[in-house]
């Protein structure tokens, strides 16, 4: 018997399988991972999620496996470091994004906040199932719009709605697995 998968699950490529697999769509509380999984959505902007995918062990080397207190600390030569990286994507706005990522990240924390709290309290915390309209999963809803711009105006970069709704399906806020799909409502 054939293992049904989303249509987007790149049967080709093993990384990816095993992402679809075990990770997109799974609710995860983790805070550096959701650090990294807001980060990695906002390097994706214009890219295939794939080409991040296969990117990611470098990202987490280059980004000190994303410690969001070293992060805010890179100055002027780890920019330009991170910018002569052939492993992660050389753009200086989404590098510098990151940087801004992390100091929001800490200020939310000086509030008292993670970013797991913060975050799945927007679904009170529990994934929500996806709102499929016509067969085909939405790229924004209302809630991205309002998470990303309460995001945005916290100072967090490359937040933009659609970026954030592929956040929340990466994370697990919201179940977008295809209707066929063998993870579809066992995500978590």
């Amino acid at each position: 018997m054939t293992t049904r998968r989303c249509s987007w699950a790149n049967p080709a490529n093993p990384r990816y399988l095993d992402y679809h697999d075990h990770e997109w769509g799974v609710p995860c509380h983790d805070e550096r991972r959701l650090f990294e999984m807001l980060n990695l959505e906002g390097a994706q902007a214009g890219l295939s999620w794939e080409t991040i995918l296969n990117k990611r062990a470098t990202y987490r080397a280059a980004f000190d496996d994303w410690d969001a207190g070293k992060i805010a600390r890179y100055d002027d030569a780890k920019v330009a470091e991170l910018l002569a990286d052939p492993g992660i994507v050389r753009n200086r706005l989404k590098v510098a994004a990151a940087i801004s990522n992390a100091r929001a990240y800490l200020a939310l924390r000086a509030e008292g906040q993670t970013l797991d709290g913060y975050l799945w309290a927007w679904v009170g915390g529990r994934p929500l199932a996806g709102e499929w309209t016509d067969g085909a999963r939405p790229t924004r809803t209302a809630l991205s719009d309002r998470l990303a711009k309460d995001l945005a105006a916290r100072g967090f970069k490359f937040v933009g709605s659609t970026i954030v709704y592929a956040y929340m399906q990466a994370i697990g806020m919201v179940d977008d697995h295809d209707p066929c799909c063998f993870r579809r409502a066992r995500a978590a």
